[in-house]
């Protein structure tokens, strides 16, 4: 894949700052749908302070972050800005823009993130949900929703790159197979290398391959079936389905503090803290909502989603450990 664009960041970093001609800079190919705010240019003119350098594209000499420093400088007249350059493809610039401007400067809406995140997936077909939310400061439960949306056929793609740049197939049954094919064609290569052609962790590179030895099929019957109603069914948003009511996290949580293997051991009390500290009701919920300012609620809507998928995770973990020790 060559260097990550956030590796390329961190690089511009630490490189100087040059002093550039504002002639020879081009207008930004901004994430702002709604381009520069007219208020936040006159206010950083009227502060006439030391602005950080802004960020361009060394190749087409195109602003990627930076647009309403560079409209201030010319509003108090001036010929040169500090610059840092970015080096790197077009698509490559732009994902550095988006992330520049969600971490500092005047915020992203909304919108404009989601926008954002639909063109990555443009141009970065490859990358996952996380990586794309990452990018575009998103919950990855939102990146997926769009790219369910999207129209693309090149969004949709049997392997994806993660945040850590390691590619990985989407399904878990096609990581296997892969790995299968790969013990026979490699047979003197290890678990880990197997593992990090297949994208799959050594950990199932191994019952792969035990399985192999016994001369099963190297992709569990519950995986092949899953496999076999993802590819009947449409797709879907969401884990819950519109019939199925939610547990009652409340008489979960009281069912758990009755537990004696909880209740009387450090680690058990630790864990319910935990728990208790975590839980929201909808009573406790719909108490607070009214009372959010609106410019919060994106934000918020936002994090309640990422913190969902993350719980998501957690259960997923969960069900297959029962399912394994119930075996």
């Amino acid at each position: 894949m060559g260097m990550s664009v956030e590796k390329r960041l961190e690089a511009f970093f630490r490189e100087e700052p040059v002093m550039v001609p504002i002639g020879l800079l081009r207008h930004a190919d901004s994430p702002r749908l709604n381009g520069e705010s007219a208020e936040h240019i006159r206010a950083l003119a009227e502060a006439d302070a030391d602005l950080p350098p802004i960020l361009v594209h060394r190749e087409t000499m195109r602003v990627i972050d930076g647009m309403h420093r560079l409209q201030a400088a010319i509003m108090n007249g001036r010929t040169e800005i500090r610059v840092q350059y970015f080096d790197g493809a077009v698509p490559d610039a732009f994902v550095a823009g988006v992330r520049a401007n969600i971490s500092h400067g005047l915020p992203l809406s909304l919108a404009d993130r989601e926008a954002s995140a639909e063109r990555i997936l443009r141009t970065h077909p490859q990358w996952s949900d996380r990586a794309i939310a990452e990018a575009a400061g998103l919950a990855s439960t939102t990146v997926a929703r769009i790219r369910s949306h999207s129209a693309d056929a090149a969004a949709q793609q049997d392997v994806r790159v993660g945040r850590d740049g390691r590619s990985r197939p989407i399904n878990a049954a096609a990581g296997r197979r892969l790995a299968g094919e790969l013990f026979a064609t490699r047979p003197g290569a290890s678990l880990r290398e197997i593992a990090e052609l297949a994208g799959i962790s050594p950990a199932t590179a191994m019952d792969v391959r035990d399985r192999l030895a016994r001369g099963d099929d190297p992709v569990p019957a519950k995986l092949t079936l899953a496999e076999r109603k993802d590819d009947a069914a449409p797709p879907t948003v969401g884990r819950l389905r519109p019939n199925k009511q939610a547990p009652d996290p409340e008489v979960i949580l009281q069912k758990l503090q009755r537990d004696p293997s909880l209740r009387l051991n450090d680690n058990g009390r630790l864990l319910l803290r935990w728990l208790n500290s975590r839980s929201l009701s909808s009573r406790d919920w719909a108490g607070l909502e009214p009372q959010i300012p609106a410019h919060c609620v994106p934000l918020i809507a936002e994090l309640a989603l990422g913190l969902a998928e993350e719980w998501a995770q957690l259960a997923d973990a969960l069900k297959r450990r029962a399912h394994s020790e119930s075996a």
